[in-house]
């Protein structure tokens, strides 16, 4: 098969992996290399649903020995077939960054033969770049569950950031979906890589000349929608990820329907605002002090698509607003809707010098439109409403839908700074 067609089956297969990025390495260029992944040499390029476009995003092979029911590379699906050799991979790499197409490479692949023949050809790959083309630019690799853990911990060595896909966020799922991928193994080859990640960052500061292991850390995948696991599983689930394994990032990718398997849900498009609530979502608990059961509980398991998580959260919370802004603590400030880090910052700076009134708010950044309803300056409150939920919620939904315009969200929330 030419190389030509087989980038062309390998380009299109790993689109439905989103766990990439491209920020976090510093890896410098060497005399007589080639490519940096120092920061200046990262140009981000995001899609309009906020994926980063700027990497090489390739398969190694799409011939799969597993026949998990949503993959559009399972053994069952009849869909061309190809494979690269870590010497194709390579010179693809290098003559497309040449050419400024790509600031680096994003490898994952099927499972072609064996887990740990998989992981040995993308081992190889990634050594053959750094050590025989001298690439120093930004390597994204994926890490094949199951394959020996002194495999997956050489990868590190030479790649950027490595992420394992867990994918559905139950056990239920992966028996019913993916048969043959067990969670144990899959948070055990995440375990793994956590430990190496944090042994070589304490070493690096005894050693200055100990090399780099993943310096960008790792991140994972969650496909969501194929199965009907709620979105409070969902994100418990990511909270332990950050929490335990020290995860980067956790990425979330709407169920594409590739299949009409039984077990999957019939579904005519992907569910993309749901999608794009979780990547919300997923940001309070990052950068807003949020947990994931201050979001959502039992009675309330699903975000909900007409307003953003922290909007929400705040309805279901109207006893402790308004707060009043030249006097609430920053984290209180933080859970506002309206108010971003950013603006919270501003606030804390500026109260110090003298009291705020609602027309400083405005130069401070703060979006009043939604931050009104929430809030007093000098003890006076601003909204058009009372303090109600449900006409809040009114006030709030009908300016969501005035700026959609019937149009789908993008993601650019996720890489924006959240209010």
């Amino acid at each position: 098969m030419e190389l030509a067609e087989k980038l062309k089956i390998l380009s299109a297969a790993a689109k439905y992996d989103v766990s990439c990025s491209s920020s976090g390495s510093r890896r410098a260029n060497v005399p007589g290399g080639v490519g940096s992944a120092a920061y200046s040499g990262i140009c981000h390029s995001w899609t309009d649903d906020g994926r980063c476009v700027s990497l090489l995003k390739i398969l190694f092979s799409n011939e799969c020995l597993y026949n998990c029911a949503y993959c559009v590379n399972r053994i069952s699906s009849d869909t061309p077939r190809a494979t690269f050799t870590p010497e194709e991979v390579a010179d693809l790499t290098i003559n497309f960054y040449r050419r400024n197409y790509i600031e680096g490479l994003f490898l994952s692949s099927a499972i072609y033969r064996n887990e740990n023949y998989t992981m040995e050809l993308l081992l190889k790959t990634v050594k053959k770049l750094r050590h025989e083309y001298n690439f120093n630019g930004y390597i994204h690799l994926k890490a094949i569950p199951g394959a020996d853990l002194a495999l997956i911990s050489e990868a590190g060595k030479y790649a950027d950031r490595m992420s394992v896909n867990i994918e559905l966020p139950s056990e239920e799922g992966l028996k019913l979906l993916a048969p043959r991928k067990k969670k144990e193994v899959i948070l055990k080859s995440i375990g793994s890589l956590t430990e190496n990640i944090k042994r070589y960052r304490e070493e690096r500061k005894v050693f200055k000349n100990t090399p780099t292991f993943v310096p960008a850390g790792q991140s994972t995948q969650l496909i969501v929608g194929a199965t009907p696991d709620s979105d409070l599983k969902i994100m418990r689930l990511s909270e332990t990820l950050y929490k335990s394994f020290d995860l980067k990032r956790v990425y979330y990718s709407a169920y594409v329907p590739v299949s009409n398997d039984p077990k999957l849900p019939r579904i005519s498009s992907p569910p993309l605002v749901r999608e794009n609530r979780l990547y919300q979502a997923d940001w309070l608990l990052r950068f807003y002090g949020f947990s994931a059961g201050e979001l959502l509980d039992k009675q309330h398991p699903n975000l909900d698509l007409e307003l953003d998580p922290k909007a929400s959260w705040a309805l279901r919370n109207l006893h402790l607003f308004p707060v009043e802004i030249n006097t609430a603590e920053y984290r209180m400030l933080l859970r506002v809707p309206g108010i971003g880090v950013t603006s919270a910052k501003r606030i804390a700076a500026a109260r110090k010098v003298g009291s705020l009134g609602y027309e400083d708010l405005k130069k401070i950044g703060v979006v009043l439109k939604r931050a009104r309803y929430f809030i007093t300056c000098r003890g006076k409150y601003f909204g058009d409403v009372n303090i109600r939920e449900d006409l809040i919620k009114n006030k709030l939904v009908g300016s969501f839908q005035r700026k959609s315009d019937g149009k789908q969200l993008t993601m650019f929330n996720d890489v924006v700074p959240y209010r």
